[in-house]
């Protein structure tokens, strides 16, 4: 899986920026604590793409365990909770039709929520299934939004507590939206109100999005002004018809050059505001030019802070050269991934490099993190790389490979699959969110078989406390079974 070239680079982690390059401390010791077969079927067709629902583990508030989403059949999945201890405590299945595609997955302090896209003939709707989390009895699905065959995909949007629920769908006029109906539901899925968004007023606008806050607040994301300009609308629950407006340019003609946005990330962080990031790229050539942060901050008055770009110049080309081992002329094909908010406010984006060999059956690659930290004003303090090399088969290209990121505190950790020293197995590394810092990988001593295979099925990978993480790895080239693993971290 990892070439040759490159399994001394991937030992390395690259510090570079502000900070130059730095040794980490001595990486902690790992101990698999516990494991259980797992059942997991591959999704197929375009769902395996299209990453609607990529986090299928969902720690319980309380620490007591965690429910997951599992795709055990053709014909349905099944939200199961299991302790801390890796006991499973119940398991209901969820029946899946012909026609029907999973849309979303989350989970409140009673209830975990898996809704169901449907599409015929007659037409499309989004139906919600809500599962007890304590006996794991499932009521009956329950319709949320309907749309006609020819319309749009609806969408939903579900709060980080899982205490709002969102439906929404596009109304259009060709092919460009000019406004949005949605309905807003409790945990419970109770109807709460309906709001319609009227866009009729901006022209031209791409890429529309609703995000949905714990208190029923509701964030329009739209890139505008021909690929120029990132606005976000904000609509308060309740019968409140105020429309909060925020937005700012972040492409243009810079030396002659046409800037446009590339990649985006909106993300409604835990200190309540929005945040943006921005891959602006030149548009004749392609080549990526900036990265822009924006902090949209409602309260009181309303307010953004723009943080200065982040130029992608020839030095950081030969940061990322240097850290990837080949020879990079230009930057292309990475990917907004995370954007991440420490107990001190400072923010940290993470990007991926990302791409295919040819079509979509050829293997896909991941390759070096890149990692941008904010202070708590929204000033650039550090960039750091994380050199590394995937690759899989295009059947789970999208949940084998990559990164999964949490905080704790003021460290952010990033969980990858590689091969280090013929060890195929989980590493996890810690960065320092003041500095970009980054520690040596450390080996989780699972033993991830490395043959091309289904080994590691990145979706269900969740941090249950700061020490201790749950994942689905295949451990031995011998066998076909997928385990469901505990580790704790010492």
């Amino acid at each position: 899986m990892i070439q040759s070239h490159a399994k001394i680079l991937l030992r390395r982690v690259c510090l570079l920026g502000t900070m130059g390059w730095a040794l980490a401390a001595a990486p902690a010791w790992a101990q698999k604590v516990k494991s259980t077969p797992f059942s997991y079927l591959p999704e197929q067709g375009t769902d395996r793409y299209d990453m609607r629902v990529p986090r299928k583990t969902l720690p319980l508030a309380d620490g007591s365990g965690f429910v997951i989403l599992a795709h055990q059949s053709a014909g349905g999945y099944a939200v199961e909770r299991y302790d801390a201890d890796l006991k499973k405590q119940w398991s209901t299945t969820i029946p899946v039709s012909p026609g029907e595609t999973l849309e979303a997955f989350g989970r409140g302090d009673k209830q975990a929520l898996v809704v169901l896209h449907h599409k015929d003939d007659a037409g499309q709707n989004l139906a919600v299934v809500a599962v007890n989390l304590q006996s794991g009895q499932r009521s009956p699905a329950k319709v949320v939004m309907s749309a006609s065959p020819r319309d749009r995909r609806p969408g939903v949007s579900i709060s980080p507590d899982g205490s709002r629920l969102l439906a929404f769908r596009y109304l259009t006029y060709g092919q460009q939206v000019k406004s949005i109906a949605a309905t807003l539901f409790d945990q419970n899925v109770l109807q709460l109100e309906e709001k319609a968004y009227d866009f009729r007023d901006i022209g031209d606008f791409f890429s529309p999005a609703v995000h949905v806050a714990n208190d029923g607040t509701q964030y329009v994301t739209l890139v505008s002004d021909g690929m120029k300009k990132l606005t976000v609308r904000r609509y308060l629950p309740g019968a409140n018809k105020e429309v909060k407006v925020l937005g700012v340019p972040v492409g243009g003609v810079f030396g002659g050059r046409a800037v446009t946005v590339r990649d985006t990330k909106f993300t409604v962080l835990n200190d309540g505001s929005l945040y943006a990031a921005a891959l602006c790229a030149d548009y004749q050539t392609g080549e990526y030019y900036s990265l822009k942060v924006v902090k949209y901050d409602f309260s009181g008055n309303g307010d953004m802070k723009f943080s200065p770009e982040f130029r992608f110049t020839p030095a950081y080309l030969a940061e990322v050269s240097k850290a990837s081992g080949v020879d990079v002329k230009r930057l292309d094909d990475v990917y907004l991934g995370d954007l991440l908010l420490t107990a001190e406010k400072q923010l940290v984006v993470v990007a991926e490099k990302h791409y295919e060999e040819g079509g979509s059956e050829t293997p896909v690659h991941a390759r070096e993190l890149h990692l941008f930290g904010y202070n708590e004003f929204g000033a650039p303090t550090w960039h750091s790389l994380v050199a590394k090399d995937q690759v899989a088969p295009a059947v789970d290209a999208y949940t084998g490979i990559g990164y999964r990121a949490a905080v704790f505190g003021n460290t952010v950790q990033l969980l990858t699959l590689e091969t280090l020293d013929k060890k195929s197995d989980l590493y996890l590394r810690r960065v320092n969110a003041q500095t970009g810092v980054v520690s040596a990988p450390e080996r989780l001593k699972l033993n991830v078989a490395d043959d091309r295979q289904l080994a590691y099925v990145k979706d269900f990978t969740a941090w249950l406390s700061e020490k201790t993480i749950v994942g689905v790895s295949r451990p031995s080239k011998k066998s076909a079974a997928l385990q469901l693993e505990k580790i704790v971290v010492k």
